[in-house]
């Protein structure tokens, strides 16, 4: 809007302050105007008596001196001679310029007596009889004393010229206003320019623009201004710069925490966090689809004590399924609590390897104590010579024997297993044709399969050359096939099939023994897990429980997979694969 700016408050002002000042100067004007008409009025009617009362004072004859003083007279004048109160003489007198005034309205207005009686002279302003009108008269006696010449006019002579002067006055202040409000608009354009431009310029630094520069025009208090705004605008663009930094810094921080950060204010409204928090509030279906997060209540009842307590409270709790750690701390700003920052860490990775290792130390102390305490049984025997004749004792120490090989093969393949999972498998591959080398395992358990009264088979496609490690595919074999013979019964089957697809083989070991339970089946690639639920062992050949999960980390060095399918009383089968490249 036109008046809510600068330059029109700017305009306004100064002609508000012109006008003002021309107002009181007319006033003064007029009325010095005014009273300096009149007193020139009555100065000159005055005169005009004076020279009546020289002129009759010099001629005692009548008609001559009244001739005369009609000549002198203006011709908007009238005078009056009172010889005495009943002798009197008036001149001439057009009465377009004044209307014609009985003598004895002086007399009764005291105008003669003031003059004739009392000899002063009188100066006054009075209205005429029977009209609106007004005239100046002035009164003098005359040089004897005994009578006296009043000469008055109308006072619209006096008006007529003052209102001459007052139009003139007011042209003047109509000029003046003109001219005020042209050098008023362009005085206030002159200082409103940079300031439009000073604007502008913070309307675009609103929008993040701090590229425009305010030009510098004068040198005067609005330069400094313009200078001052340019060192301003360089300032905020460094300071914006630093807190872009600072704030791309901060978010590439959260974001590359692996654990959930919350910042939460004293409304519990979520003002800050990063993708593992907005991953756990989506686990927890507390995260809507406009973005706005809402707190589970154990977020909430934790805050509440960081709140009342004013210190760091952590707490374990487990949601979903999942184990999680809470950290809160107080976050405060001018020494006042204005919220807290919330730490939540995934611990459920953390439990189940702790888990595993007590799993694995309670496993393995199964597993060696077994062993241990039948040769120290053993040995008992021998030592105290309960075993009386030398094949007794030679049937004690061969189990003796058996116990330290299987103990010796327990601790080969968990020093396998624990480098395996180190990652220090060492992996050498070498050209290998299948086919003979599928037969020369099998040629090892001949002997036991005829022993058991087990048929293997084999079908394996001729000509199959692959790139693997011959000594870890072995063990791998090795180890299926024993655990095919271990559980499969008496007349059985045990059949391997290899077969070539989408640049990669794929090895399958069936057998038709016990099977292994569905809910077993994810867990048989874990360390010491054995299904005696559902398989009966042969009590002369135990296993460890660490074969399969030692296959399995061969077959993915070698960039394969390896899994298994089986039915209860049916029978299973175990399949991996070994990519050509």
């Amino acid at each position: 809007m036109l008046w809510r700016s600068v330059v029109f408050k700017l305009w306004f002002t100064i002609i508000l302050l012109v006008a003002f000042v021309l107002l009181i100067l007319t006033i003064f004007l007029l009325e010095f105007f005014e009273s300096y008409y009149i007193e020139d009025a009555e100065e000159n009617l005055m005169n005009q008596a004076e020279n009546v009362a020289v002129v009759i004072d010099q001629h005692e004859q009548t008609e001559l001196p009244m001739n005369t003083i009609d000549q002198l007279l203006a011709p908007q004048t009238r005078v009056t001679v009172f010889f005495d109160e009943h002798n009197y003489w008036q001149n001439e007198f057009d009465e377009s310029y004044l209307p014609d005034i009985e003598p004895s309205w002086f007399i009764t207005n005291n105008v003669v007596n003031s003059v004739l009686n009392e000899n002063e002279s009188v100066r006054k302003i009075t209205d005429i009889p029977n009209s609106d009108a007004e005239i100046i008269i002035v009164g003098i006696p005359t040089e004897d004393f005994n009578g006296g010449i009043y000469a008055y006019q109308s006072l619209e002579v006096v008006e007529e010229t003052t209102s001459r002067a007052t139009k003139l006055i007011l042209l003047a202040a109509t000029i003046a206003i003109i001219l005020t409000t042209v050098f008023a608009f362009f005085l206030s354009s002159r200082i409103t320019a940079p300031l439009i431009k000073m604007r502008k310029v913070a309307g675009e630094l609103s929008r993040g623009e701090f590229n425009t520069k305010v030009p510098v025009l004068t040198h005067d208090e609005i330069g400094e201004l313009a200078i001052s705004f340019n060192r301003m605008r360089r300032q905020l663009r460094y300071h914006m710069t630093a807190l872009n930094q600072e704030k791309s810094q901060l978010s590439s921080i959260l974001k590359s925490i692996a654990d959930g950060v919350i910042t939460v204010n004293k409304q519990l409204g979520v003002m800050l966090m990063n993708p593992p928090a907005e991953k756990f509030l989506f686990q927890l279906d507390f995260a809507q689809e406009d973005q706005n997060y809402t707190l589970p209540q154990e977020l909430r009842d934790v805050f509440q004590q960081v709140i009342e307590h004013k210190q760091e409270y952590s707490r374990e709790f487990v949601a979903q399924g999942r184990n999680f750690v809470l950290v809160m701390t107080p976050l405060y700003i001018e020494n006042e609590i204005r919220g807290a920052v919330a730490l939540i860490r995934d611990m459920t990775e953390e439990r189940q390897l702790d888990k595993l290792r007590k799993d694995f130390l309670a496993n393995v102390s199964h597993e060696l104590r077994t062993p241990i305490s039948m040769m120290q049984g053993y040995s008992e025997a021998i030592v105290d010579d309960i075993a009386e004749s030398k094949e007794e004792k030679q049937e004690l120490a061969q189990i003796i024997y058996d116990e330290s090989l299987r103990m010796g093969r327990l601790v080969n393949e968990l020093l396998d297993l624990a480098r395996m999972e180190a990652g220090h498998i060492q992996i050498h591959k070498e050209k290998v044709t299948i086919g003979p080398f599928v037969d020369r395992i099998l040629n090892k358990f001949n002997s036991i399969a005829e022993k058991q009264q087990i048929t293997i088979s084999s079908d394996v496609p001729p000509n199959i050359e692959y790139d693997l490690d011959p000594d870890r595919i072995e063990q791998v074999l090795t180890n299926l096939i024993d655990n095919a013979l271990r559980h499969t019964t008496e007349n059985g089957e045990i059949h391997i099939k290899i077969e070539e697809a989408n640049q990669e083989i794929a090895v399958h070991i069936s057998d038709n023994g016990s099977g292994i339970p569905e809910e077993d089946l994810p867990f048989i690639f874990e360390r010491f897990y054995k299904s005696d639920k559902a398989r009966t062992r042969n009590g002369k050949k135990k296993g460890t429980g660490l074969g399969l999960s030692i296959a399995k980390h061969i077959v993915e060095s070698h960039g394969g997979t390896i899994y298994a399918k089986s039915q209860v009383n049916e029978g299973t089968t175990f399949t991996f694969t070994l990519p050509k490249e």
